[in-house]
């Protein structure tokens, strides 16, 4: 059964009154309720967040809206053909809006993905992040060894300052690490800003010789 439907059948199931709420507060929920049931969607929130309900008379649709604006949800009023749509896209408002209807159940299943798609977006956006920071040290890394071992087969190596041939020396020991990695394996450990600096005059040097 679809999110869409089990929203339906739990807000035809609902008690049509409720004492403990204010009288016009109740009509105008009920009001949105009902017209939700007969023309509303929402879309499975696993795979996108979109809600709407079509009116044939754009007068309903901008009283429907005038509502919901009441209540702080910013929904959306366009064109669909012979009808006039009102729809949401943003989570948030998805989910106020279903506890505006009151679709308890609907709306802690709405939260309970939401959080889950959240949480695995996150995931998706860190591990993203290290691969793209772990391809950025190798591709930098690859072009030192580089340069460290031209500098080497020109004899040239020998030429440069000692703390230049400690940090190539790491460098070629340690292809995988980090600068900040490499600045603490020194015997006077320095900052991630010192040892690129120290790579960089390295690959300076060696540039000249790849002329």
């Amino acid at each position: 059964m679809s999110f869409s439907t089990k929203l339906r059948e739990e807000l035809i199931g609902l008690k049509m009154w409720n004492n403990s709420m204010k009288q016009d507060e109740q009509l105008t929920k009920l009001y949105v309720r009902e017209a939700f049931i007969k023309s509303g969607f929402i879309n499975d929130p696993t795979k996108k967040y979109h809600l709407e309900m079509l009116f044939k008379e754009k007068e309903k649709a901008e009283e429907i809206k005038k509502i919901l604006e009441n209540f702080n949800i910013n929904i959306k009023l366009t064109k669909k053909k012979a009808d006039y749509m009102l729809y949401l896209k943003d989570a948030d408002e998805i989910s106020t809006f279903l506890a505006l209807i009151g679709a308890s159940n609907s709306f802690l299943e709405f939260e309970e993905i939401r959080v889950e798609k959240e949480a695995r977006n996150n995931i998706n956006r860190i591990v993203n992040c290290e691969t793209a920071n772990l391809n950025k040290t190798i591709q930098a890394s690859s072009k030192q060894i580089e340069d460290i071992k031209l500098l080497k087969k020109k004899n040239k190596f020998t030429e440069l300052p000692q703390k230049l041939q400690e940090i190539a020396n790491i460098r070629l020991e340690n292809p995988d690490c980090s600068y900040e990695e490499l600045g603490q394996k020194l015997l006077k450990p320095i900052s991630k800003s010192g040892v690129k600096h120290r790579l960089e005059k390295i690959s300076e040097i060696a540039s000249e010789y790849k002329k």
